[in-house]
């Protein structure tokens, strides 16, 4: 008995001491102020366990799936990110539930029809947020599961930027309503990069595109941004052997050849553009002063539309008999100047308005409109106090036409003078004009420059071409009465001082082109580090010379000016033209004073997709593991991925195969 008492007694002291020890490490635990060690950061992306039905299951019949992983997930933005094919007309639920994923489908399932449910990178790890990307579940109604594949990239074609979260499908049956009214048969979307995988197709023939879809109904509206592709493609599959290379745990390797299957297409290039559809109708009139008339259309147009007034002694006149248009480049904004005083005085003016609409079928047609356009009186001022009043002892001045310098006191070498002034001028004698040069503080008059509108349809801009000299002091004088305007006033004198540049202040840059095709009119553009252009220059012998460029840094591209307009043209559905190809200078370019520098660029070094320097991409992957190691200036994006054939998009197949 007393050694069954001792014995106790001793596991008693051992407990105790057990668990003063454990609150002491919790303790000293709780003071520590250090960071406790875990092991390495979790860099893997969920691992996909099992599902229900599982891949590539036939004769199913629910419309839930369910998907384990092996930890837990979550989901990002699955609404927008994961895409059922063939589309759904209910939106399906999907959630995650610790390791679990969840899509209950709402619409009946359709019979001896292959499902695709293509997550793209909308599951990721809850913990570390590892993306899982190009994750998909295939499954079938019927006996068959269809395993044809189409994959490639989307980008922009004016700008080679990464289509991301683009829409891209194919139908198999084609006319020329189908883009518009039917939803594609099979659809995908395309991931971080602008890559893309149409699954599970059944053989046959295929015309593809890609939208953005905007309002969700699966098929192109003409507002919306379009890429297709110029030929029908037909599918395939092939066997192939790859290499891989084995580490033991002896650090040594062995090479390991495997059967794979590659589905073809899989280098199909899209690029997508905008037509800039917009329905033409009167979206504004008004009269914001007695002397305008402003009209707002909803598109450019080609023609200016037909008005004549209603109403006062003049009803019956054409607009051009009693007012002066100014007009924006396309059209869409014209301010009428009227001419005749008594209409300006008239509170109340009707005019008929005959112009082109869109009408329900997408179609212009003439139509016509009655505009009334009210003057609201001005309320009177109420008198000034007598203390307020002052005698008026000024002669009052004589109204006159308002001229204002738009060019600065510093002038470009290669650019015109400008200036503008307030109301549309209808004559201009340039007799009046002169210009003169500064040396030894004495002005000496040079050779007047010539003057011209700056464009038509805008009589109240004016531009100055000259060869000016270089770090020289001008002075341009309009004598007074030498402009008048449509209400008769003419302009007071008018004097602008202006200092040209230097010429060692500018550089300039010579590109040698190489892979254009001989004859094929091209277009080099200099862009600033925001991607917009700064200068540019037409391809001429195979070359490209861009002059007076200040210092900075710079990049390039060129676009293949196929109908030599000067500008750059995007593409048509309705006339089947593809956008005009643009290519991309692969590096920087640093411009200092003085400096005149010569580049060779064969636009066809690099794969396309590869091409854009990654500094001035605005499509950057969010995932770090998709972006290109930039520490080295001059190199260029690359990627690498394993196994292109086998599962593209699940396994991210490689960028840099895409070539025109």
């Amino acid at each position: 008995m007393s050694d069954n008492n001792n014995t106790a007694s001793s596991l008693r002291l051992l407990a105790v001491g057990v668990i003063a020890v454990a609150v002491g490490a919790i303790v000293a635990a709780c003071a520590s102020i250090g960071r406790p060690e875990g092991g390495p950061r979790d860099v893997t992306p969920p691992v996909y366990v099992k599902s229900n039905p599982s891949p590539g299951a036939t004769r199913v019949t629910g419309t839930r799936i369910t998907i384990d992983f092996d930890e837990n997930v979550q989901l990002d933005d699955p609404g927008s990110k994961i895409v059922i094919s063939p589309a759904q007309h209910t939106t399906p639920a999907i959630s995650a539930n610790g390791r679990r994923v969840t899509v209950d489908l709402r619409d009946t399932l359709v019979p001896d029809v292959t499902y695709t449910i293509d997550f793209a990178d909308a599951i990721k790890d809850l913990n570390e947020g590892n993306i899982l990307d190009g994750f998909a579940l295939d499954f079938a109604t019927g006996d068959s599961i269809d395993t044809l594949r189409i994959s490639g990239m989307v980008l922009e074609a004016r700008t080679l930027e990464p289509a991301q979260g683009m829409l891209v499908g194919v139908y198999s049956a084609f006319t020329d309503t189908t883009l518009t009214t039917m939803p594609f048969e099979r659809i995908t979307k395309t991931n971080q990069l602008g890559q893309f995988t149409i699954r599970n197709l059944k053989a046959g023939n295929y015309r593809i595109f890609a939208v953005n879809d905007v309002n969700r109904d699966y098929h192109w509206d003409r507002s919306e941004d379009i890429a297709f592709y110029d030929t029908v493609l037909t599918p395939t599959a092939m066997t192939m052997q790859v290499t891989d290379t084995l580490e033991s745990s002896e650090s040594t390797d062995s090479i390991v050849k495997r059967d794979v299957t590659r589905f073809l297409p899989d280098d199909v290039l899209l690029t997508w553009f905008n037509e800039e559809y917009k329905a033409q109708y009167l979206a504004d009139h008004a009269r914001p002063e007695r002397n305008k008339i402003n009209l707002r259309f909803g598109a450019a147009a080609d023609t200016l539309p037909i008005l004549k007034l209603i109403n006062t002694h003049r009803s019956g006149d054409d607009i051009s008999r009693w007012s002066v248009v100014e007009a924006s480049v396309g059209l869409d904004t014209l301010t009428y100047w009227i001419t005749d005083t008594t209409l300006i005085a008239n509170d109340s003016l009707l005019v008929e308005a005959r112009y082109r609409r869109t009408d329900s079928l997408e179609n212009l047609s003439w139509t016509t409109d009655t505009l009334r356009l009210l003057m609201r009186k001005s309320r009177m001022k109420k008198p000034k106090k007598k203390e307020e009043e002052v005698p008026d002892t000024l002669p009052k001045e004589i109204p006159s036409i308002a001229l204002k310098a738009i060019s600065g006191t510093v002038q470009d070498l290669h650019r015109p003078i400008a200036f503008s002034s307030a109301t549309p001028v209808v004559e201009f004698d340039t007799a009046g004009v002169h210009l003169a040069t500064m040396i030894d503080s004495v002005w000496y008059d040079v050779p007047r420059p010539s003057l011209r509108l700056e464009r038509p349809g805008d009589p109240m801009k004016y531009i100055a071409d000259y060869k000016w000299d270089e770090e020289t002091h001008y002075r341009l004088t309009i004598d007074s009465a030498s402009m008048t305007d449509l209400y008769g006033l003419v302009n007071k004198p008018f004097i602008h001082e202006f200092t040209t540049r230097k010429l060692s202040d500018y550089s300039s840059i010579r590109f040698v082109i190489e892979g254009l095709p001989d004859g094929v009119p091209a277009m080099v553009e200099l862009l600033s580090s925001s991607d917009k252009p700064v200068a540019s220059a037409p391809v001429e012998d195979g070359e490209a010379l861009l002059s007076y460029l200040t210092s900075g840094t710079y990049y390039a591209r060129l676009y293949v000016d196929a109908d030599s307009s000067g500008t750059y043209t995007p593409g048509s559905v309705e006339l089947t033209r593809q956008p005009e190809e643009t290519y991309y200078y692969p590096r920087k370019i640093s411009l200092k004073q003085n400096w005149d520098i010569e580049q060779t660029w064969n636009i066809n070094d690099q794969p396309v997709d590869l091409q854009k320097p990654y500094e001035i991409k605005k499509n950057k992957p969010k995932d770090k593991n998709l972006q290109p190691d930039t520490t080295e200036e001059e190199e260029t994006d690359t990627f690498n991925y394993s196994d292109p054939f086998t599962n593209p998009g699940s396994e991210r197949y490689g960028s840099g195969a895409f070539r025109r």
